[in-house]
């Protein structure tokens, strides 16, 4: 492996260069969704980011093994061993068994994924399916003196951990901090702190979903199973774990310390985390109410919505960003993205149709290594969209006769574009793919209205070439003329 690829790791807070555990092998696990309401756009970041780091790493030659989790039990609704099971509660008010609510929205969050063209991991398995590894691992801690059983459940003693390890190296937080920002416990509590946190739950008669165990009926805490899944499949040293930044506090922190209770030692070498989609500067998520589901965007059909999206100019839109940074939903910001992706993709239709040259005018190679240098410096598809861009701009000269190209770099051009925009940011030509399923019902009507114009100005019938374009302009289509026929692009 030639590449030097860098990846911020939020458990030591910096850049690092990346290099497997196991050469030419990756082992990564993403913290997938909690499978009781539709996905939103929320979800679309990190499933779009670590598709993009899956993509990466695959074509740099490296065998990945993803494993991405479905939560199918075991998240209560306040994330801290308070409440009822969101999988279980909606259950109760749909009058539904617990996973038929998992298995409907399971099925709704894969259609999703598919439409943003998120391919699927290696693995994904489900908590309620790895109930007695759950069960052993919980054991293992306990065994080694890091938890406590009281009432049926079991607790993770976080002071007896921090006094040997240290519990808040992830998020930054001490234990103390902690202590002061936590309220006393009133008595009725099983923990013996505040800040302790469940890895058995005893179950309450009227809970749904429960398993036996050596301390009684009951289920697992939220953070338990990312801890027995990661290890069973990716061993007890792994290259990455991901997930959102919601997630650093409380769930990968509990994670990092259940595991190296259990283990003795980290079990994930890099820890990567996207940040968040806001909406007036508010974190986008279903407790909070504020989100909109995909198939809004899809459809158009939620209020704060000026028109339909489609799911690649979503899938932009998210790699507009840096992973790192905060993106902020609104309709101008999802208008722009529909804008350059279109204009990303007639630049792409441009290349295909170009013809070569005996010389070359352009240093096609100055793309692959532009693109390289800004993946390998932690995933900044921001920069390869820019450098995209840049190379549209060149695209359209050779178009226009302004600059040439030979064979040879007009194949290297292709390849390059192609596998940047298409293979590792995972772009879809719709408009294509429209065509094909026979659903694109402007694109021949463009193309028919623009063959019109072209005889027209071969006719030298300049009122009828103008008012074509005038009329497609007002439909917000921009023709582009060009020394062979014309083009266009959506305003």
């Amino acid at each position: 492996m030639d590449s030097k690829l860098v990846l911020y790791n939020t458990l030591t807070r910096r850049k690092e260069e990346f290099e497997p555990l196991t050469p030419g092998r990756v082992g990564m696990y993403v913290c997938g969704p909690t499978v009781y309401g539709d996905p939103h756009l929320g979800h679309a970041r990190p499933a779009v980011t670590f598709d993009l780091l899956f993509r990466y790493l695959k074509s740099l030659g490296y065998k990945v093994r993803y494993v991405r989790n479905i939560t199918d039990v075991g998240h209560l609704e306040h994330d801290a061993d308070e409440g009822e099971d969101k999988i279980a509660k909606k259950a109760r008010l749909e009058q539904l068994e617990p996973m038929e609510v998992a298995h409907y929205y399971t099925e709704r969050y894969h259609r999703a994924m598919d439409a943003l063209n998120v391919e699927t991991p290696s693995i994904e398995p489900h908590a309620s399916g790895h109930i007695i590894e759950q069960i052993a691992f919980v054991q293992r801690i306990l065994d080694d003196g890091f938890a406590y059983v009281s009432n049926g459940s079991v607790y993770f003693d976080v002071e007896k951990y921090n006094a040997k390890y240290h519990y808040g190296r992830l998020s930054g937080r001490n234990l103390e901090d902690i202590v002061a920002n936590t309220r006393e416990l009133d008595g009725q509590s099983d923990k013996r702190h505040s800040y302790d946190f469940a890895l058995w739950k005893k179950a309450a008669p009227e809970h749904i979903m429960h398993w036996p165990s050596p301390w009684g009926e009951g289920f697992p805490g939220w953070h338990m199973e990312c801890s027995a899944m990661s290890t069973k499949y990716l061993g007890e040293r792994f290259d990455i774990h991901g997930g959102g930044m919601d997630l650093m506090f409380p769930h990968h922190e509990c994670e990092i310390a259940q595991s190296t209770a259990a283990l003795g030692h980290d079990s994930a070498r890099f820890w990567v985390h996207n940040n968040m989609i806001t909406i007036n500067g508010q974190k986008m998520g279903k407790s909070l109410g504020n989100f909109i589901t995909l198939e809004e965007l899809f459809t158009g059909s939620h209020k704060l919505l000026a028109q339909a999206y489609s799911p690649m100019t979503i899938r932009f839109f998210v790699l507009q960003a840096h992973y790192r940074s905060t993106l902020d939903f609104s309709n101008e910001a999802l208008q722009a993205a529909e804008k350059g992706l279109d204009r990303l993709m007639k630049g792409i239709e441009t290349l295909d149709r170009l013809q070569p040259s005996a010389t070359s005018t352009v240093q096609p190679a100055e793309l692959e290594e532009r693109c390289r240098a800004a993946m390998d410096d932690d995933l900044n598809s921001p920069m390869v969209i820019s450098a995209l861009f840049d190379w549209v701009r060149t695209i359209n000269q050779l178009a226009d006769g302004k600059e040439s190209i030979t064979a040879a770099d007009l194949e290297t051009l292709r390849q390059t574009v192609h596998r940047y925009a298409f293979d590792i940011l995972g772009l879809r030509d719709e408009k294509a793919a429209g065509a094909a399923a026979g659903r694109d019902y402007v694109t021949p009507l463009v193309e028919m209205l623009l063959a019109i114009r072209q005889q027209a100005k071969a006719a030298k019938d300049w009122p009828t070439s103008d008012r074509i374009r005038d009329g497609l302009t007002a439909a917000g289509i921009r023709v582009k003329d060009r020394k062979d026929g014309s083009d266009w692009e959506l305003e």
